[in-house]
């Protein structure tokens, strides 16, 4: 990937350029928390965009995509705006950055990224970082990482239309090899926890589906948990967001919300403590207590939030017969893959399995990721 962008950005701008990365992600667990102010535990994978970006000495960005084989050149004003998708990403870090003061020079840039799309991984975050990285420090901006991370979130709210959560743009930047990252959406606060799971794998199943229910769906779960707050707060006034709450105070107003919210908020309330205990877990190389955390959140995500679909269940349901240790459904659902902690031993018959069986009853096979917890946003 170094060699064929920096062969590209001399091609295109007579010199080399200065390599940057920033990597897609991983959550191994706390799923839906983020809105609910929860915990998440990401972590930065071994899959990311790579950029190089050089200072051009004009006011106009001129960037190349590998991936889209395309050209684009824009102005840095509001009115500037690109057509294309991919570039929007990119103006809006520009954009998202003079709003916070920071100086930002016209530039040349050449791109790639080798983070599987519709995976669930982030690669939009993974974009957004390595430019709002590259672009705080040839400009000297000096801006600290959180507000890097926000950069790439507000660039998705008021560029992209996705009003996404901070996880995916804090692991990217925070991202740490070896580490996972405990994070408390609700306080910014962070803890590295090592995690290296000697004798087990890392391993994302692909379904290769996105059903379209995704985006209509997540804003009416996000709508019950904010139901399901209101109700608890109106005896509990502390309760600001659901991640607040105690089981115990969703019981007192089950009968006074829909059966559909009550369940919504069952989960979160499970999910936020199944973070602790992971970390806990983590803390003492308690790999089993992870894994069976894990196929809790996955039946929770299927029975109680009903963002799975028959794909992600299938793996689940197939990764306990094979005694893999953990596995569940990452990301908001509705397709996309599953993420298994699986012994290193059962490793070959697990993959071997899961194909076979998979392409038996859908048609075609899943994809096949090993994952790495690895650096965040970084120059090269």
């Amino acid at each position: 990937m170094k060699t064929k962008i920096q062969e590209k950005f001399k091609t295109l701008f007579g010199e080399e350029g200065t390599l940057y990365m920033s990597s897609g992600r991983i959550n191994l667990i706390g799923e839906h928390t983020d809105y609910n102010g929860g915990y998440v535990f990401p972590g930065a994978i071994n899959f990311g965009v790579m950029a190089a970006i050089n200072p051009n000495g004009t006011d106009k960005v001129k960037v190349f995509s590998i991936d889209f084989d395309e050209f684009v050149e824009f102005g840095l004003q509001e009115e500037d705006k690109p057509q294309q998708q991919w570039a929007r990403y990119i103006f809006g870090v520009c954009r998202e950055t003079i709003k916070r003061g920071g100086k930002v020079a016209g530039f040349n840039a050449v791109f790639a990224g080798d983070v599987p799309l519709g995976a669930g991984l982030s690669s939009s975050a993974a974009l957004e970082s390595v430019f709002a990285f590259a672009i705080n420090e040839i400009n000297g901006n000096g801006i600290e990482k959180f507000e890097l991370a926000r950069i790439g979130q507000s660039t998705e709210h008021n560029y992209c239309g996705v009003k996404c959560g901070i996880m995916d743009q804090f692991a990217s930047i925070f991202g740490k090899e070896g580490s996972l990252i405990r994070l408390n959406c609700k306080t910014g606060e962070y803890k590295y926890f090592p995690f290296h799971p000697k004798g087990y794998r890392v391993v994302l199943l692909d379904t290769c589906v996105k059903h379209e229910l995704a985006s209509s769906a997540y804003n009416k779960r996000r709508e019950s948990c904010e139901r399901a707050a209101a109700a608890i707060r109106a005896n509990h006034p502390e309760v600001e967001f659901l991640s607040d709450a105690k089981r115990l105070w969703l019981d007192e107003v089950r009968d006074q919300i829909p059966q559909e919210d009550f369940l919504r908020a069952e989960f979160v309330i499970g999910e936020v403590q199944r973070v602790l205990d992971v970390c806990d877990a983590l803390e003492r190389d308690d790999y089993e207590t992870v894994g069976e955390m894990m196929y809790q959140t996955h039946f929770g995500l299927s029975r109680l939030y009903e963002v799975s679909c028959e794909e992600l269940d299938f793996l689940n349901k197939l990764a306990r017969k094979c005694d893999v240790t953990g596995s569940r459904v990452m990301g908001g659902g509705f397709g996309g893959c599953t993420i298994n902690l699986v012994k290193e031993e059962l490793y070959d018959a697990f993959i071997a399995t899961a194909v076979k069986e998979f392409a038996a009853k859908f048609g075609h096979e899943p994809k096949i990721y090993d994952v790495v917890i690895s650096d965040g946003a970084r120059k090269l």
